[in-house]
């Protein structure tokens, strides 16, 4: 069922793109498709059983050229569709088409490219060995187990500032306030540890101005909005607090448990390379505050988009870059965390 859904979608937006720029979908006769290892078992319409088990492998790893109609894709009937291999159960065909885009395998000095989501897939190349792992950092950057939260849509707080006690804070396309994203919930909880409101474990200073307790529970409120003549506060808690200290601890981990097995300390990492939709819109000041990444130099950290989007992109129009797909991941040390 899940597949049909996917595959139903994917036919949807081939045929709004074919609409945009007047072309059949007959004369769509090659495609490349990536996505994480549940993504990728379901749009190739293989058993997912083993992914969500111990020890989490995939059916298959190794890159793959299937007929478009074998799966019900409404391209041209001769058409293959190429699927670049998994490093992993949980480092996907995705995290494979980043690593192509970076040109990762060619890197002399020492670099770390981090997928930010709500699984986060990490990889470091320290002399010429790639060393990769992913860490279960959970939807709390997506707005999920956030009291407010929401995704990055219009009205979506997505940077807060706290100075002399003062709130002030910014949303996505200037609307009205309506909740807080993954990026204003970053940006929150690293100004509320800058102004002393949580200390280092994220526990709330009640003697704090901005602090308010309600029901036992200790917030801080960011904006009020209405919904049926009712207002409603938007407001970060103990709970929210928590969320992303799970969150970025999660990602924390990864980087520094790549970096002792490589044998190289983290603030002699020279790139920091962030990639995904997330990682795009983080506040990297924010980031390196409350720990999430390592403290080093901010110029030292490259905010890369949509590697993922870049990698299958080049492998479409360069067969080459199919193959090297094969051959830039036989060499990965995977790290199950």
């Amino acid at each position: 069922q899940l597949q049909k859904v996917l595959i139903q979608s994917i036919n949807q937006h081939i045929q709004e793109t074919c609409l945009n720029f007047s072309i059949d979908k007959n004369q769509i006769v090659d495609m490349v498709v990536v996505g994480n290892s549940v993504i990728h078992h379901l749009f190739c319409d293989i058993p997912v059983r083993s992914l969500g088990e111990a020890p989490y492998t995939p059916v298959i790893k190794e890159a793959l050229e299937i007929p478009a109609r074998s799966i019900n894709l409404e391209i041209a009937p001769g058409a293959d569709v190429f699927i670049p291999p998994l490093i992993a159960g949980y480092v996907g065909a995705d995290h494979t088409a980043g690593l192509i885009a970076t040109r990762f395998n060619e890197f002399k000095e020492t670099a770390c490219l981090i997928d930010v989501g709500t699984n986060t897939e990490i990889s470091l190349i320290y002399q010429e060995q790639i060393f990769s792992c992913s860490c279960a950092s959970g939807p709390a950057f997506e707005g999920a187990h956030i009291h407010d939260g929401m995704r990055a849509a219009p009205g979506a707080i997505d940077k807060v500032t706290i100075k002399d006690n003062e709130i002030s804070f910014s949303t996505i396309s200037q609307r009205k306030p309506v909740g807080i994203c993954g990026s204003g919930i970053l940006s929150g909880v690293a100004e509320m540890r800058r102004n002393g409101i949580i200390d280092h474990r994220g526990v709330f200073q009640k003697e704090h101005p901005l602090t308010r307790i309600q029901d036992g529970q200790k917030f801080i409120v960011l904006a009020e909005r209405e919904e049926d003549g009712v207002k409603h506060s938007i407001r970060i808690n103990r709970h929210d607090v928590n969320e992303i200290q799970l969150a970025k601890g999660a990602i924390r981990t990864g980087i520094e448990i790549l970096c002792k097995e490589a044998g190289v300390p983290p603030k002699q990492v020279q790139k920091f390379l962030i990639a995904g939709a997330f990682g795009n819109h983080l506040d990297l000041a924010s980031a390196i505050e409350i720990g999430m990444f390592p403290d080093v130099p901010i110029e030292r950290y490259f905010q890369i988009g949509n590697a993922a989007g870049v990698g299958s992109r080049e492998m479409l129009m360069n067969k080459n870059q199919r193959k090297l797909s094969r051959i830039i991941i036989e060499d990965i040390k995977y790290i199950e965390l």
